[in-house]
């Protein structure tokens, strides 16, 4: 099979298991936790690595930001041999309780954004996969990482002029975050016969506001950073356990 269209690899060039992130610089970050690192491509937004986790292959793609973009991703690494993708993330927390750096682990997502809705209706439940979901969890419990487990929302847009009550509705519902591209993942990847989970690092605190919000994460914070290495080291842990 020949190269594919958007993330620019072959079959034989990607894991099993996979990490995906929206930002490309991530790659580069969480790559410094492999061995024997080596680029892949580097076409738009998808930048692909791949490295070796003790002992494990694991590819590692950026893919932009927002549902549709994720989902080309998805596409094209399952067409390739991906069986295993964890998202390590960023979100906005719903929750007055969830700090800076601190980590969402989503065991399902509200399907607030388009992308999953073009392959089936909004009615099909986002949910991750336990098996990964179970390592991730162990992870952040073996090393008593500040983590919440729960529910995401998953949307297209923040700078609706609604957004405050779009937020404060969910936030009763009892949402931990928001972010673009989790249930899209967790949606697409289930009928594609993947096992997907996501991870996300609570980079804006609940009812502030979203432009200061993101030109903090912007001046990349010593704790928001903290909190995504330890997101990408439990996907990593996640990942190496899988059969």
């Amino acid at each position: 099979m020949s190269k594919q269209p958007h993330i620019a690899v072959s079959p034989q060039q990607v894991a099993e298991r996979v990490i995906v992130c929206g930002e490309p610089d991530r790659v580069n970050r969480i790559s410094a936790l492999l061995e024997q690192v080596e680029l892949l491509a580097d076409n738009r937004e998808f930048r692909l690595m791949n490295g070796q986790y003790q002992g494990k292959m694991i590819t590692l793609c950026s893919t932009g930001v927002g549902a549709p973009s994720a989902i080309i991703a998805l596409e094209e690494l399952k067409l390739c041999g991906a069986k295993y993708l964890v998202r390590v993330g960023s979100a906005g927390a719903l929750q007055h309780n969830i700090g800076l750096g601190e980590l969402i682990v989503a065991e399902a997502a509200v399907r607030d954004e388009g992308g999953s809705k073009a392959y089936v209706p909004g009615e099909f439940p986002a949910c991750a996969d336990r098996h990964l979901l179970s390592g991730i969890e162990a992870y952040l419990s073996q090393n008593s990482y500040p983590s919440h487990v729960g529910v995401v929302r998953s949307h297209d847009s923040f700078y609706r002029d609604d957004e405050d009550d779009i937020c404060q509705r969910w936030s009763q519902k009892g949402v931990l975050g928001a972010d673009m591209e989790t249930s899209a993942l967790l949606t697409v990847g289930r009928l594609r016969g993947m096992k997907v989970a996501s991870i996300l690092n609570n980079v804006v605190l609940y009812r502030q506001d979203v432009q200061d919000g993101v030109n903090q994460y912007l001046n990349a914070d010593d704790v928001m950073m903290q909190g995504e290495m330890a997101a990408s080291k439990a996907a990593l842990h996640a990942l190496w356990l899988q059969p």
